[in-house]
């Protein structure tokens, strides 16, 4: 800790007026001081973790944190408030500001030491001395652990509302073994230099009892990461007359894993003593996480989840009376959060039921007072999760395949067949038909996985069936999506049915998939097959009936149709009635004035989704995110699927977006006179359109439309992460709620 506080990084007299222009001020003594390279882009990063949701804590205490590319060197600056500053606290301003930089690529050892100080916060002699302190050396020492606070010994009381005194000198001495141990513990993991048990150093807080002892036995590289409480007096009381405490075991994480995530663990600790409660926390922080032992998770009577973002491995703890909340509420009410728990294990309710043979993993993952639509967009996107891989590596392999071959690549003999090594269509032609297997996929493995998401393996084989029978059919994209739901629904419907005991080893492997791909097989071909064989004739015959009508509406038709499902039926219908109009030796100026506004409308849904992720990535996950990048190349080639993952999980407002602007494009490539030859290629084939200048105009204006549509209506459905983190109530009553984005520290 010696090198991440100096006396230049502290501000006893901070005299901003704002949380930004306080962390501007002790940014820049981080820029002083060589730990931050860019003061611009750090405190951009800074104010993007903010807007996840406030660092303000009860007890006047601001922790503003995240981790950058621009710091060189983990850091703490410290700065005091003479008149408070609001960072968001339920009880009002802060005059402590604690400003935390992580690099990137912090170790797990320099982010131990950062959660240290976290815990540290909830000791009010602690905060205290901070405030009595009078020159920056010492307001560093204490808390780098040098100096310690002025009275005897440290406090448990927790901060905030809520807090009370640690009952009886039998907790205190308690507390204090216990944080002693810590701090041997991270001597012993390499976190600080000094031999003593120092008041930060010692907060790190490693498990009392056998926990502890596991943990380190495997090498545990946070010490703090499986803490125990409740051995204080009542717990100790509760022993000597024969009766069991109650016991808890907890979760605390947040977004960034740094500061919330152990001020959490360390409240539920303090509150843990102070009620007799024997209660375990698993810390799942940027350190990594050690698990709790299974033998204390089953001796648990209650469990407290206090999160914003997804508990790690949540099975383990089904089946016991739960409390789900965000983090804050584990640090600010740890003592209401026990009673509630207490209560419920009274009344025999368990929240979170052991998961049976049936149970899908969204219910197993998720709160079960969700509604249908929240769970109907989980199964989606177990299925877009898996295929996203399948979308970004066949697509790039394919637009490599154009790149290196050119346009006609698509048309090229099987390398099979022919393939010579020192040519390079031959080269282009291999990259471009194994892309081709890749895209195959993708179909196949949305439906299966969303199958899976509903009904767990039992639905994998009937999921994959009921996709490739999409394929089949010509049903593409939302035909995978309708067979992943029917497969789904029809094995949850077959788990319902009570079967004899002989019979349920066989069912997993063999009557299950036997009688689901069966019926979903029945349903695709026969019911959804015929359906779509005719929408799709209808279709291609209204379209040649259009042909002589205004070509700006047959432009603005032809785009909403290429977005509407992104490679499926609609969309393969525009595609296929441009293709056979170039079809000839002699393609009228017409037909190539069609064929170019269909593959620039195409064009337009992912480009604008991988332009809506850059300038706006905190609307999107960081999966999303990640596949943006791809979009952008996927785009270039004229391979509209690169928008499948965003339009799977969010329909309503992708879908539309998508179809303003391929609409819009197509109307404006027809009107501007741009003349397609090849019936592929994207960017590839630029040389061959006829006004290819302002053909790029007519794309560019439909992602800009389609970028800023999808960002105002993805903004419109946000709540804000103030509201949200302000309102304890709000928080306790939708526990399954999550920060706008998890971003790293």
């Amino acid at each position: 800790m010696s090198d991440m506080i100096t006396a230049d990084l502290v501000d006893l007299d901070l005299s901003a007026d704002t949380k930004e222009a306080a962390a501007r001020a002790l940014a820049a003594r981080m820029v002083a001081q060589g730990r931050v390279t860019d003061l611009e882009g750090f405190l951009a990063d800074v104010a993007a973790r903010e807007a996840q949701m406030p660092t303000g804590l009860d007890g006047g205490i601001g922790i503003p944190h995240c981790r950058s590319a621009h710091v060189v060197e983990p850091t703490l600056a410290f700065g005091r408030s003479a008149t408070g500053i609001d960072f968001g606290a339920p009880d009002g301003p802060a005059d402590l500001i604690f400003l935390i930089a992580a690099p990137a690529g912090a170790d797990d050892a320099h982010l131990t030491i950062l959660s240290s100080l976290a815990r540290q916060l909830m000791n009010t002699e602690f905060t205290s001395a901070l405030r009595d302190v009078g020159d920056a050396g010492t307001a560093a020492a204490l808390i780098r652990g040098d100096e310690a606070p002025s009275t005897s010994r440290a406090s448990t009381e927790p901060s905030g509302e809520g807090a009370e005194e640690v009952a009886g000198s039998d907790a205190a001495t308690s507390a204090e073994s216990a944080h002693g141990a810590a701090g041997a513990a991270a001597g012993a993991a390499g976190a600080s230099q000094n031999s003593a048990a120092t008041p930060v150093a010692a907060s790190t807080g490693a498990a009392a009892g056998t926990t502890a002892a596991q943990a380190q036995a495997q090498g545990a590289s946070a010490p703090a990461q499986a803490t125990s409480a409740g051995v204080g007096s009542g717990a100790e009381s509760g022993s000597d007359s024969g009766v069991r405490p109650f016991r808890i075991v907890a979760v605390t994480s947040c977004p960034t894993g740094i500061a919330h995530t152990y001020m959490a663990a360390e409240s539920l600790e303090n509150a843990g003593r102070e009620t007799g409660v024997e209660l375990v926390v698993e810390t799942q922080g940027s350190a990594g996480f050690t698990r709790l032992d299974p033998a204390v998770i089953e001796a648990a009577d209650g469990v407290i989840f206090a999160h914003d973002v997804p508990v790690r491995d949540k099975d383990r703890f089904a089946g016991k009376p739960t409390v789900d909340v965000g983090v804050k509420a584990g640090i600010n009410r740890p003592a209401e959060l026990i009673g509630e728990v207490r209560e419920k294990a009274a009344r025999g309710e368990a929240s979170a039921p052991a998961p049976a043979a049936g149970a899908t993993p969204v219910e197993r993952a998720g709160d079960s007072t969700e509604g249908y639509g929240t769970k109907l967009r989980k199964w989606l996107m177990s299925g877009v999760s898996y295929m996203v891989p399948f979308v970004a590596a066949g697509g790039l392999l394919i637009a490599l395949g154009f790149a290196i071959g050119g346009y006609k690549i698509n048309k090229a003999p099987s390398v099979m067949d022919h393939f010579m090594w020192t040519q390079a269509d031959s080269w282009g032609a291999l990259l471009f038909q194994i892309g081709g297997v890749a895209f195959g996929f993708l179909v196949p493995v949305l439906a299966g996985y969303i199958a899976y998401g509903m009904a767990d393996r039992p639905g994998l084989v009937p999921g994959f069936v009921g996709g490739a029978i999409s394929l089949t059919i010509n049903a593409g994209f939302l035909g995978g999506l309708a067979a992943g739901l029917i497969a789904g629904g029809v094995v949850m419907a077959i788990q319902k049915v009570r079967i004899p005991t002989a019979l349920r080893g066989i069912m997993p492997v063999v009557v299950i998939p036997l009688i689901s791909s069966a019926i979903v097989g029945f349903l695709m071909f026969v019911v959804i097959g015929k359906p779509i064989a005719s929408a799709q004739k209808g279709l291609t015959d209204w379209l040649n009936g259009l042909t002589g009508t205004n070509a700006v509406l047959l432009g603005a038709l032809l785009g909403l149709m290429m977005c509407f499902d992104l490679g499926g039926p609609v969309n393969k219908v525009a595609y296929t009635f441009a293709t056979a109009g170039i079809a000839v030796s002699n393609p009228s100026d017409s037909a190539m004035k069609i064929m170019a506004a269909v593959m620039a409308a195409g064009m337009v849904p992912p480009l604008a989704m991988a332009l809506a992720t850059t300038v706006r990535g905190r609307l999107f996950t960081q999966t999303e995110r990640e596949n943006g990048k791809a979009a952008w190349v996927l785009g270039a080639s004229f391979i509209s699927e690169g928008a499948i993952p965003f339009a799977a999980a969010d329909p309503l407002r992708v879908i539309p977006s998508a179809m303003v602007g391929g609409a819009l494009t197509g109307a404006l490539s027809m009107a501007f006179g741009a003349t397609l030859r090849a019936p592929h290629g994207g960017i590839f084939v630029v040389p061959l359109i006829g006004n290819p200048f302002l053909y790029l105009i007519a794309i560019a204006a439909g992602v800009c439309a389609t970028t800023a549509l999808v960002v105002v209506l993805k903004g419109m459905r946000k709540q804000t992460p103030e509201t949200t983190a302000a309102d304890p109530a709000a928080n306790a009553a939708n526990p399954s709620k999550e920060p706008k984005q998890p971003v790293a520290a």
